[in-house]
């Protein structure tokens, strides 16, 4: 009986549901608790869903059996689900910082063909978006945890220039004129 392959990567799971939503096991644990009678043995699951078009989420669950943990993270996951603007939907707008405890991430802009590089966690996470060109790097802890953590806490920061343009007042394109005449100015500045 032929196998079917696995995907995901360095041992990650992927599955593609029927609502049209990628999910990603990120790490499973076994964890134990001591009674009186000895340990109980339990798992717990960090799963990274989206649908590769903007929206990701993350969850965490714990259970006695691992396909119950996993369900119970996918589910977490599905009701954490954030948007992320996306430039020309390919990469970021603009560069990120972010922190969840010990765990620091930068996130990069990249140009087009450069794909994900990133650790095993925030891969999940920019794969689940659907980003396919960033540059990303893990600063403080290797903890899974807290990388997707940190990664979500810096995407929830990411604005597109049409969202700053709206709380000015002004128009996308009146941000990009400013910056066009500045910049001509400036290097006229230059030859002078």
């Amino acid at each position: 009986m032929a196998r079917e392959p696995r995907e995901g990567g360095r041992g990650g799971r992927e599955r593609e549901q029927d609502d049209g939503l990628v999910d990603k096991l990120v790490t499973i644990n076994r964890v134990a608790k001591v009674v009186k009678g000895g340990r109980r043995f339990a798992f717990a699951a960090l799963v990274v869903v989206g649908d590769q078009k903007g929206r990701v989420g993350y969850g965490a669950g714990k259970a006695r059996e691992v396909p119950e943990a996993i369900r119970k993270a996918t589910e977490r996951a599905k009701r954490t689900m954030i948007r992320v603007p996306m430039k020309e939907g390919r990469t970021l707008h603009h560069d990120m910082f972010g922190r969840f405890g010990a765990g620091k991430v930068v996130l990069r802009t990249a140009e087009a063909g450069t794909g994900i590089i990133a650790g095993g966690p925030m891969r999940a996470v920019f794969e689940s978006l659907g980003v396919n060109d960033v540059v990303a790097k893990s600063l403080g802890t290797r903890n899974p945890h807290n990388m997707v953590k940190a990664t979500f806490a810096a995407l929830e920061r990411c604005t597109s220039p049409r969202a700053v343009a709206s709380r000015r007042g002004k128009k996308a394109s009146d941000l990009f004129a400013k910056r066009d005449v500045t910049d001509a100015a400036s290097t006229e500045d230059a030859h002078v």
